[in-house]
């Protein structure tokens, strides 16, 4: 009975639910004891005891689970049996091993577990003889366990590269397979993308942890926590903080209510970590000083020091913040850096230094800031991301306050470089979009010091290149044609399904939370599969001014920026670089924020003459606002040119058409000036034909798609019944021209989960932006999916995003909500130019001037 319970109390601890499996071990103790007696009883004894430490180390501390650990090592000193009583001190030593490593006394741990890796390995040898005994399954086990409980210490060791590690967990992985051991096979699975994402190849680790994923669901969703938890940490490393911090608010109360120490304290650091990225300065604190604490208590000195530096980090950022820093912030980063040296934790120590060199500098003592900045090792290649931008930053502060420009923005190119790399090697828009927010304090940086140039047309082209580098960097990517992944496909129908489900509910007036609740999770899941692909694209050179000057011809391009909240304009026309301050960057984002407000609520058919006049004159007056800020100054320099415009911030959301210099004037936006050149080459394929797709629920599209369908003698018509998913998909690929007349939505916080709504449930963004063969033009007849997901850099997302960053050359779409009527009238004038030869710039112009504000359309890409 003993024994029974030890099994069913290890499977518990192995997918740690700890507080059932001390229930179970502590059940099993009062069958066994008193201690004594029979080689059986002390054998299931010792079991029992070596089990309950690990939990107890787990849930409480350290030394409780040490302490439990020496009795569970005496145990067997009255057994017979010289075989048995070996292999019992081997199985103890090894868990004592674990137990020590997990908290940080890694040297301590690989030890014992070399030692019980070496018995287990002769006893395996010794057991595949023939004519020989012992179960070589029962060994195989403990050397698998052990193997994979070696690597994953290997891969936390500084001093050493991964090899050692990897070299653990292929044996672990291998022997599992062979002996039928599934959920070891993917425990091992998961450890390897442990190290690979130390290693710093994350989109290596990302595929470890799906494939590690898609198993745990099947054979023990217990795991999956400590799972999302390294997640957490591949997100954190590629900057998406916000990501991060939902998988990790999804299992901290779970693993709160199962006192999971570690991975509770664990997954409170990497939360901080998260909210520092995301500069949520009071919940890091507190959830880095939450973590530190436990950390401390459960005697891991290493990784409660790790949560030190989260704290200090926050407090350096606020010192920073003010006048001067003080000398105590200076003197903890130095005690602090010391003190994880001692603990091995070199890439750390040396994060902390360059904090204590950076308020230094701050601090006006740029000798001292200079020697501690010579002190620090050299990262390694695989030391986070954003510990290297972080010394670029540091070391571009200093030669700032040095007064040497060309060094500091020497070091923010080279920074900004090293980012790249890092970026060309990830997969999924996500992912790349992601990783600009740890660039942006050196993007920043650089942009104050060409503007601190003054206003000279070679400034202007310097700042432009600048621009170029930090901005909208995922779409400079010519994408890679890569296989669909089953997996996802499944998913992401599974989201569709759900989505469906959830708009009958509401429509019925049914309950809908538990639907909601579903689809969020299903939406995460396909997410986390997309992060796992392989590279996004081969990445196309940064554009200069020369680089787009020509290709402008009779046109004009305007960039805008903002810095230390001032709004910036640089203008290439006609063979010409120039800039523009346009004074504070708030009330224009603040006046785009509220016309597009207006023009969501005056999207609505059939409202009151009366209401539409007052949306209609406060529209108006922010469009003229805006215009005022923003084209008015540059009016000489534009002069009555077609524009290509690349917008900044909440400027995306601004249908430019709508402004007074626009009106009639074909306008294109752009993520970037790179883009606009990529898009525009002519080398693309040109694509065949026309499809024109009419979606569910659009009174007005009944006769729109018909009298489209007039303009293009070669016009595939796909009615309501035929526009499914998977063959509206089909149709779109290599198509020239593609009309969607269809409910859209655009999703604030789930950018690739933007959607069109067909008959047979929702298209989105996420699986536009992998067609093989991307439609050269696409029409989206629906309300907002010209919207993105704006993160830091500039780095637009949403349904139209992904079809430009998935190789579309132009996108008409609406940046607001948009009646029926209106659209479709729109769209009959657009396509009537279009028939006429005219380009799709010059199309959308002339169509939406008739009506701006309830035609908020725009024109994406390259017109």
């Amino acid at each position: 009975m003993a024994r029974a319970l030890h099994k069913k109390a290890l499977e518990a601890a192995t997918a740690d639910r700890y507080l059932m499996a001390i229930r179970l071990l502590r059940e099993g103790l009062a069958l066994v004891d008193p201690p004594g007696g029979v080689d059986e009883r002390l054998e299931v004894r010792t079991r029992l005891l070596n089990t309950l430490a690990f939990c107890l180390a787990e849930t409480g501390s350290l030394e409780d689970g040490l302490a439990q650990m020496a009795a569970a090592r005496a145990a067997p000193d009255g057994i017979s049996d010289q075989a048995l009583r070996d292999e019992l001190y081997s199985l103890v030593d090894g868990n004592r091993g674990v137990l020590l490593c997990r908290v940080g006394r890694i040297d301590e741990g690989i030890a014992q577990l070399d030692a019980d890796i070496a018995f287990n390995e002769r006893r395996l040898a010794e057991a595949t003889r023939a004519g020989t005994t012992g179960d070589p399954r029962v060994i195989a086990e403990l050397l698998i366990t052990g193997l994979s409980n070696r690597g994953m210490a290997h891969a936390y060791r500084t001093d050493q590269g991964p090899d050692r590690a990897i070299a653990d967990l292929d044996r672990a992985a291998a022997l599992a397979e062979r002996y039928g051991f599934q959920i070891r096979a993917a425990i091992a699975t998961h450890a390897l993308g442990n190290v690979l994402q130390r290693a710093g190849d994350v989109p290596a680790a990302l595929r470890r942890y799906s494939e590690a994923q898609r198993a745990f669901q099947e054979l023990e969703p217990g795991l999956l926590m400590r799972l999302r938890i390294d997640q957490a940490e591949a997100l954190i490393s590629v900057g998406l903080a916000d990501e991060a911090g939902t998988l990790l608010d999804d299992v901290l109360p779970e693993l709160r209510r199962q006192r999971i120490g570690q991975d509770v304290a664990e997954a409170e650091l990497l939360r901080a970590a998260a909210a520092l990225l995301d500069n949520d300065l009071v919940l890091a604190k507190r959830m880095a000083n939450a973590a530190r604490r436990k950390l401390a208590r459960r005697g891991s000195p290493a990784w409660a020091a790790v949560a030190s530096l989260i704290a200090l980090r926050v407090d350096a950022l606020k010192a920073l913040d003010g006048p001067r820093p003080s000398a105590t912030v200076v003197h903890r980063a130095l005690a602090l850096a010391a003190e994880l040296a001692e603990l091995k934790l070199y890439d750390q120590a040396a994060f902390a230094q360059v904090l204590a060199a950076r308020l230094e500098v701050r601090r006006g003592n740029t000798e001292h800031a200079g020697r501690l900045l010579r002190d620090i090792p050299k990262f390694r290649r695989i030391a986070p991301i954003d510990h290297r931008m972080l010394l670029r930053l540091c070391r571009a502060e200093l030669a700032l306050a040095r007064g040497n420009q060309r060094v500091a923005l020497a070091q923010a190119k080279a920074g900004l470089d090293e980012l790249g790399r890092m970026r060309d090697r990830l997969g999924g828009l996500d992912l790349v979009s992601g990783t600009a927010l740890h660039g942006r304090e050196l993007g920043e940086l650089a942009v104050r010091l060409v503007l601190a140039g003054g206003d000279s047309p070679a400034v202007a082209r310097r700042l432009f290149t600048w621009l170029e580098r930090t901005k909208a960097q995922l779409y400079r990517y010519e994408r890679f044609e890569s296989a669909a992944d089953p997996v996802l496909a499944e998913r992401i129908t599974e989201v569709r399904q759900l989505s469906r489900a959830l708009l009958r509910a509401r429509l019925d007036g049914l309950p809908t939370a538990k639907l909601v609740s579903r689809l969020a999770a299903s939406q995460r899941d396909a997410m986390r599969l997309g992060w796992s692909a392989s590279p996004w694209g081969r990445p196309r050179p940064v554009a200069t001014a020369d680089d787009i000057l020509p290709r402008l011809g009779d046109r004009a391009l305007v960039t805008f920026a903002s810095s230390d909240d001032e709004m910036i304009a640089v203008v290439l026309a006609g063979g010409r670089v120039r800039m523009v301050r346009l004074g504070a960057a708030d009330p224009i984002t603040e006046a785009a924020r509220r016309l597009h407000a207006d023009l969501n609520a005056l999207a609505p058919d059939h409202q009151p003459p009366p209401l539409v006049e007052v949306i209609s004159a406060s529209a108006r007056r922010e469009a003229e606002r805006l215009d005022r800020a923003l084209l008015a100054p540059l009016a000489a320099m534009i002069g009555d040119r077609e524009l290509v415009v690349v917008p900044t911030g909440a400027l995306y959301v601004v249908p430019w058409g709508v402004l007074p210099t626009c009106v009639n004037r074909p306008t294109v936006v752009t993520p970037s000036a790179t883009a606009w050149l990529s898009s525009s080459r002519s080398d693309t394929e040109p694509g065949s034909g026309v499809l024109l797709v009419r979606g569910p629920g659009l009174q007005a599209a009944q006769g729109e798609i018909d009298r489209l369908a007039g303009y293009h003698a070669d016009a595939r018509l796909l009615g309501v019944s035929d526009a499914k998913v998977v063959t509206v998909l089909e149709a779109l690929d290599g198509v020239a021209l593609a009309h969607v007349a269809a409910h859209g939505e655009h999703e604030p916080e789930n950018a690739l989960f933007s959607k069109l709504e067909l008959v047979d449930g929702a298209l989105f963004a996420h699986e536009v932006g992998q067609m093989r063969r991307p439609p050269r033009r696409v029409v989206l007849a629906a309300c907002e999916l010209a919207l993105n997901r704006v993160r830091p850099g500039d780095e637009p997302l949403g349904f139209a995003g992904a079809l430009l960053a998935g190789g579309t050359r132009t996108v008409i779409a609406a940046s607001s909500k948009v009646g029926d009527e209106p659209s479709a009238a729109a769209m009959a004038d657009f396509h009537r130019n279009l028939a006429n030869g005219a380009s799709p710039a010059v199309a959308l112009a002339d169509a939406i001037a008739t009506d701006p504000l309830r035609r908020p359309f725009v024109c994406l890409g390259s017109g």
